[in-house]
């Protein structure tokens, strides 16, 4: 018996991509898992056929007007479904690029925080540290008034501060007012007395306004004393108890000893997004674009005359060439040296300006003998002052290699005016407060100390404040700061934050669907996102999962196994039901390996040491704490370690960028080292994530691997091609020749519906097929290109098996798992994971040396068990050849076949950054401190 509408979303006749004509029915108010294959259709069931169905629908029941302001959803391929709430869908998508955007803007929590310190906060005098209070006259009355009885103190009204001159006039004003006393620079004067002050020094005046004894009845006194200090100073009135204290009262946010003055707060003087709080100089971004010292001098072991100075290479003659040889003459330094050794006055030249000037005559190559007299302005100055400057194109283009994100010279990376930054919470101030993780910023905002009436006004704030952070704590993103650009996020982080936000705004009747929330987490922190899931589901939402995460699919109520293998041999219901049901179906690939019938197994032997090593040391980056970390050569490294510990600012900031600016000459910045070594071991270096292999439908399979120019070349060797004079390009449809000019060989059509989705059609000339007719009628084996762009790679094995250079490369696209995929297949219906390993095959397809180094960041994302013993055969084969294959990873199945690991925490954030544990994953697991090796243990036992 079907169960009813209440109980389940029905889905019925699910056509989308791949799958085959399905039914379905999902448990709402419960947690689905759906699994399968990498391309057997599980994204095309959640994503592409229930999330879009939910969400078109919304969409639909706005009015025509708002509904073409509204990115439309097409209708999927479905016959009907019944059962539908509104959807929301949490994917691996990262959050907004925009420089302007941080972890606290994006999860609003900056907003509470801007709110806290614009309502309760207090200013502090940037120079003297002392805290700024602005006091009503009363409160003045009243401060003074809790003194001792019988306290003697005279009232003081500062009318200059630390100003030079005479002060005639003030002083002459004085007397006429009738004041009996003045101090001046710490002297008390009667008015009457003659003064002649040195016009070149610093004084200080104030103005004996009353002198009072504290006793009952004088508050009228005071008072009127009080309002005529203030008249007279502007803002400021001392209390002198003549034993030296004095207590310095205003009725302004000033600091009268330093001339200070600071507006009253409000929250817009704390966003960074708004003229009244963003720094004038960065405009609230905290950098500027700014030439690098480390870029132009990129390699400290060559020589000026071998082009050490990168930005004005190594001509003879030109202006800056001959600039550069004089500064070095004057420093007697030669130029055929390594720029290592040159003095530290010459380099400072160089990059600063000359103090002396320059004379000297050389001949240009374009107008002779020129003679040049003056100071050098330096590198850093020349090359910023023609990147704000110039109008060119080109020049813009040659400055911009050099120039690197620089914290802002006036604001130091926390992109609010001084005036911002003076007001404080606990001792800190707003930017220093984002600059906790999440977790210690819980205990600061918890813990601060304020009086009865700022509590009474923070009291909401802080609540809100704790709730949004704890959200994130509960998703596992403790470690992050608030501060952190929401650019960097990884895609599993960026989903997780969405999540977080959701938990928090706590609707019901919602229909989840989230994309593998668990990638990039350690399985130390699974647990507490699984708890966050399971309140999803508890307070009356449904949650589909496409996950391939144990933990997870023990925890779901219903695992749906799509398969039983990918592309067109996928797309079916392999199982459907509980975990315990999962494991007992023999045609369930995932069911396999959830029992244990089906593993990948511990080699045997690890791959030997040879000696050889790339060894960084003093790695500082973000929370690395100056760890020196060895990387031996030739073998398959994996660096492990909770989320946040470390991992991608030592392999993603270090390691890649540092040799890819030594090995490749890449001009990049690497992260805080002091020193690398072992490059000499390495020739290239390769870097492989799951970004697409192109943005548009025009980039495939066979384009990417370049098997497309070999399959051009075949149809151009043909009889007919011949005949007609019909070169490889006649074969491309990126160009004009043998593309079908109707679509410019897209093969289909865009058109554009007003306020409904826009409709692709094939297009009605070549009938979707992208090439002209004449084209189409070359053909090689009884196919034409078309028909060969719409092969299998199986298939296309098949058919050019007696091409060994297309072999060659269609094979390895068959040894990755992708022998499913279409050769045409365009690049924006691919997986991340697909997109993946069509990279990892271009490189195996390559020639190396034997002598590269490979990084990869989470490669098992978005792939089954099965594809992962795939990847990994291709790794193995990588580093078989004597490559070094570098892996961030938390998968265990991936870990426990490394040669050697690189364990990294023990914590995340503050707590991380230290090296835990290193070797193979047998000492790892004998390691009490790691995290790692504790979950890694039971595997290598079984």
């Amino acid at each position: 018996m079907n169960p009813s509408i209440e109980q389940a979303i029905h889905i019925h006749g699910a056509r989308q991509h791949n799958l085959k004509n399905l039914d379905v029915y999902i448990p709402r108010n419960k947690m689905t898992v759906i699994t399968g294959l990498s391309g057997s259709g599980k994204s095309s069931l959640a994503f592409d056929t229930i999330y879009a169905e939910g969400q078109r629908r919304y969409v639909e029941s706005l009015s025509s007007y708002a509904r073409q302001f509204l990115g439309q959803m097409d209708k999927p391929e479905v016959d009907y479904i019944e059962g539908m709430s509104p959807a929301i869908a949490i994917d691996q998508k990262t959050t907004s690029k925009n420089p302007r955007s941080t972890v606290g803007t994006v999860t609003e929590i900056y907003d509470y925080i801007r709110l806290l310190y614009a309502r309760v906060a207090k200013p502090y005098c940037p120079v003297c540290g002392k805290p700024i209070e602005a006091f009503a006259e009363d409160q003045i009355v009243d401060k003074i008034m809790e003194m001792e009885k019988g306290t003697r103190f005279q009232l003081l009204a500062p009318v200059v501060r630390q100003k030079k001159g005479q002060h005639k006039k003030i002083l002459s004003r004085i007397r006429k007012e009738g004041f009996l006393r003045m101090i001046i620079d710490g002297e008390m004067h009667r008015t009457e007395e003659e003064i002649e002050l040195d016009k070149n020094k610093v004084h200080d005046i104030f103005i004996v306004v009353d002198r009072i004894i504290i006793r009952e009845g004088i508050e009228s006194r005071l008072t009127d004393s009080i309002e005529t200090a203030l008249e007279i100073s502007g803002s400021t009135v001392i209390v002198d108890t003549m034993d030296g204290n004095e207590k310095l009262y205003s009725t302004s946010y000033s600091c009268p000893e330093h001339d200070i003055s600071i507006e009253p707060a409000t929250p817009r003087s704390f966003s960074f997004n708004t003229p009244m709080g963003a720094c004038p100089t960065c405009k609230g971004l905290g950098s500027s674009r700014r030439a690098d010292p480390e870029l132009i001098i990129p390699n400290k072991e060559l020589s000026i005359d071998e082009g050490a100075i990168a930005c004005y290479g190594t001509t003879e003659g030109t202006y800056y060439k001959e600039i550069i040889d004089q500064i070095a003459a004057r420093h007697d330094f030669s130029t055929k040296k390594p720029i290592k050794d040159a003095p530290k006055p010459m380099i400072d030249e160089l990059m600063y300006g000359t103090k002396k000037p320059l004379h000297f005559v050389f001949n240009s190559y374009f107008s002779g003998d020129k003679e040049y007299r003056g100071q050098f302005e330096g590198i850093l100055k020349n090359l910023n002052r023609r990147y704000s400057e110039s109008a060119s194109d080109r020049t813009l283009e040659k400055i911009e290699p050099f120039l690197s994100d620089i914290p802002c010279p006036d604001c130091h990376g926390a992109r609010l005016k001084m005036e911002s930054l003076v007001f404080k919470l606990g001792g800190k101030n707003i930017y220093e407060s984002t600059l906790l993780s999440v977790i210690d910023a819980m205990d600061f905002f918890d813990s601060l100390d304020l009086s009865d009436m700022d509590r009474n006004i923070a009291d909401q704030i802080l609540k809100e404040i704790h709730e949004r952070l704890s959200f994130l704590k509960e998703v596992g993103l403790g470690y992050l700061t608030l501060a952190r650009m929401a650019g960097t996020l990884s895609g599993g982080e960026a989903q997780r934050i969405r999540l977080a936000t959701q938990i928090g705004s706590a609707l019901v009747g919602v229909t989840y669907v989230l994309d593998e929330p668990s990638i990039g987490l350690h399985q130390k922190d699974n647990a507490m996102l699984l708890k966050s899931l399971r309140n999803l589901t508890d307070i009356g939402n449904t949650l589909i999962v496409v996950e391939h995460d144990e933990d997870t699919m023990r925890e779901a109520d219903e695992i749906l196994d799509i398969g039983p293998g990918a592309g067109v041999h996928g797309g079916h219901i392999v199982a459907q039901g509980s975990y315990d049901e999962i494991i007992q179906v023999e045609d369930s690939i995932t069911g396999q390996y959830l029992s244990g019938k089906k593993k990948i197994p511990v080699p045997k032997e690890r791959r030997p040491y040879t000696g050889d090593e790339i060894v960084v040391y003093g790695a500082a980056q973000n929370n690395l704490k100056g760890i020196d970390v060895h990387f031996p050569l030739g073998q398959f490294i994996c660096v492990t370690g909770v989320s946040g510990s470390g991992k991608s600012s030592l392999i993603n900031e270090i390691l890649k960028k540092a040799v890819a600016q030594k090995v490749n000459k890449n001009k990049v910045r690497p992260g805080k080292y002091k020193k690398i070594e072992g490059l000499e071991h390495v020739d290239k270096i390769v870097s492989i994530d799951q970004s697409p292999i192109g943005r548009t439908p025009r980039s495939n399979p066979a384009t990417y691997t370049g098997v497309f120019d070999s399959i051009r070349d075949v149809f151009a060797q043909t009889n007919e091609a011949k005949m007609r004079g019909y070169a490889k390009g006649r074969f491309s449809f990126n160009v004009k020749g043998g593309r079908c000019e109707a679509c410019k060989g897209d093969g289909i059509l865009k058109v554009e519906m007003h306020f409904l989705p826009d409709v692709y059609v094939p297009c009605e000339v070549c009938g979707g097929k992208r090439y002209n007719r004449e084209t189409l009628q070359v053909k090689f084996k009884g196919k034409n290109i078309a028909d060969v762009l719409d092969m299998t790679v199986d298939q296309a094995a098949e058919f050019f098996e007696n091409h060994p250079r297309i072999l060659r490369k269609i094979t390895t696209l068959q040894e990755v798992g992708l022998g499913y995929i279409k050769l045409g297949q365009p690049s924006t219906q691919l997986s991340g994971g697909e997109a993946q390993r069509i990279k990892l095959a271009t490189e195996l397809s390559k020639r190396g040396t034997g002598n590269t180094l490979y990084i990869l960041d989470e490669p098992t994302t978005g792939l089954h068990a099965e594809d992962i013993r795939k990847l990994l055969g291709v790794l193995s084969k990588l580093a078989d050849m004597g490559n070094t294959v570098v892996v961030i990873e938390h998968n265990l199945d991936v870990i426990k076949v490394a040669d050697h690991i690189i364990d990294l925490g023990p914590d995340g954030g503050d707590g991380g950054g230290e090296v835990v544990a290193v070797g193979r994953p047998e000492d790892v697991a004998k390691n009490e401190k790691s995290y790692t090796g504790i979950y890694l243990k039971p595997l290598l036992e079984k």
